[in-house]
């Protein structure tokens, strides 16, 4: 019997290369808008949720600017962008396997819910995963990602020591900390971690049939 039965999955360079749609949905709005990005438009900005990346981008926090921008990325991104997602080598099978296991899948994510249900149906996931959480699940908006496992945790009654969360970026590992959750972080995606950010405890896989192995051990 696997040791974890809940199995809590990060998205973006998790399960999914996004950030070609993303980074061109992100050109778009700028574009679209006629607004000049502060810095350059590339994989380093992946990962964190939406109006903090434009903040980021936009070299300011200015309320209307931002959501001037939001609304264009949106549209850019949900009606076509999402198309570009790719999954990862493998992914796939690896649901497959974990779901035919009797394994419970959820996702954690910072990515919109919208696009998060857009792209899972799209690669045709959509069955493998229990629950889908993201930051603007609920109302008021969940302030972090660590929150968010709080609430999924507490809201399907799971147990800390039966489930992992699996993620790409350092974030995802102190969030799983702040949860009292273990932690494996993909090296496949953009956000891999290197050795120097792995932290005590934390586990890591170079690709899903390590992680399948991983997450199916006894």
């Amino acid at each position: 019997m696997p040791r974890y039965p809940h199995i809590l999955f990060d998205l973006d360079g998790t399960l999914i290369d996004s950030a070609p749609a993303i980074l061109a949905s992100f050109r778009d709005a700028f574009a679209q808008t006629g607004i000049a990005p502060a810095r350059t438009i590339d994989d380093s900005v992946i990962g964190p949720p939406l109006n903090e990346t434009l903040q980021l981008l936009a070299g300011s926090d200015d309320p209307a600017l931002i959501a001037r921008l939001a609304e264009a990325f949106k549209a850019s991104y949900d009606s076509e962008g999402y198309k570009a997602t790719a999954a990862y080598p493998g992914v796939g099978e690896l649901l497959a396997t974990l779901a035919g296991a009797g394994l419970t899948l959820s996702i954690a994510t910072n990515k919109r819910l919208h696009p998060t249900r857009l792209i899972l149906d799209h690669l045709g996931w959509g069955g493998y995963f229990a629950q889908v959480y993201a930051l603007d699940l609920f109302t008021p908006r969940l302030p972090n990602k660590a929150a968010m496992i709080a609430r999924l945790l507490a809201d399907q009654d799971i147990a800390r020591e039966d489930a992992v969360y699996i993620g790409d970026r350092s974030e995802d590992g102190e969030s799983a900390d702040a949860n009292g959750l273990p932690f494996v972080a993909v090296t496949w995606g953009y956000g891999s971690l290197n050795a120097d950010e792995m932290r005590p405890g934390w586990q890591a896989a170079a690709q899903p049939a390590a992680l399948a192995a991983l997450l199916l051990a006894d």
